[in-house]
């Protein structure tokens, strides 16, 4: 089976729980990369094994190197190799262009963009060693559409983009594909991304042609199917999942329901 084990690098995150409700589904065994205690973990992890799933939980710091390899040094051990990389680090917090200080630029930069490099590099080079792999870095329609509110964020999302070209670039010579989910507007987004220059947000459930924001249950089933042979042929794609989102451009002409009308979700 090609999920056997399953590194997810940001498992407290609202993508990192659907993500591995999914891949539990299925038995497959999980790296749980978290800041949170193991106790906060009992409920998953009962459920996991329930499931057949082997789990560890880690606690790297994903921007060393160092601490990175030593992490995965005894993961390997436990679990055996890494088939599937996730990265689904997306810190956000407000940055402006004219006044964002130093270090929130690099703190965000650090959490989102260096840790990309460190895991790319670090689990490339031993899938490489294997011949077969797969990677996916959860990333964001924001990494060519400015938020108005955290270009830093922006910023990081583009070079974590960009950083999975070359990498599939390179490391598609050895078997491993390496590919971008680009998530779209998900509840709360609205607030995340609240900006004093751009309407994106404004209306942003209305937006979307279905009228529907994505789900990480949506979000999963995507990592899913890339994680898998399904997706064989598939290295180096960004792939937007975003229900359309970005393909508004008339405020005037928004699905919105009638007066007195409303919508399930």
């Amino acid at each position: 089976m090609p999920r056997n084990v399953v590194f997810i690098a940001d498992a407290d995150s609202w993508s990192g729980k659907g993500l591995i409700a999914r891949f539990s589904q299925v038995g497959t065994n999980l790296i749980l990369n978290s800041r949170l205690d193991e106790k906060e973990w009992e409920d998953v992890l009962v459920s996991c094994i329930a499931a057949g799933s082997k789990v560890l939980v880690t606690h790297a710091d994903l921007s060393s190197s160092r601490d990175l390899s030593t992490m995965l040094d005894q993961a390997e051990k436990l679990l055996g190799p890494v088939d599937v990389m996730i990265h689904n680090c997306c810190v956000t917090r407000p940055a402006h262009v004219e006044s964002c200080e130093e270090t929130e630029f690099v703190e965000i930069m650090q959490a989102n963009a260096k840790s990309a490099f460190f895991c790319t590099q670090t689990f490339g080079k031993r899938m490489a060693d294997r011949s077969g792999g797969s990677i996916i870095f959860v990333s964001s329609i924001h990494n060519e559409k400015p938020t108005g509110s955290s270009f830093a964020y922006s910023a990081s999302q583009g070079a974590v983009k960009m950083l999975a070209h070359e990498a599939a670039l390179f490391l598609g010579r050895f078997g491993i594909r390496v590919n971008v989910i680009e998530m779209g507007p998900v509840e709360g987004s609205d607030v995340t991304f609240q900006s004093h220059i751009s309407g994106l947000y404004d209306d942003y459930r209305y937006k979307v042609p279905g009228a529907m924001l994505g789900t990480a249950s949506d979000l999963a089933e995507l990592a899913f199917f890339l994680a898998g042979e399904e997706a064989g042929y598939l290295n180096g794609a960004d792939i937007r999942m975003d229900g359309g989102f970005l393909l508004h451009y008339m405020d005037h002409r928004m699905n919105k329901p009638a007066e007195g009308e409303t919508r399930s979700q």
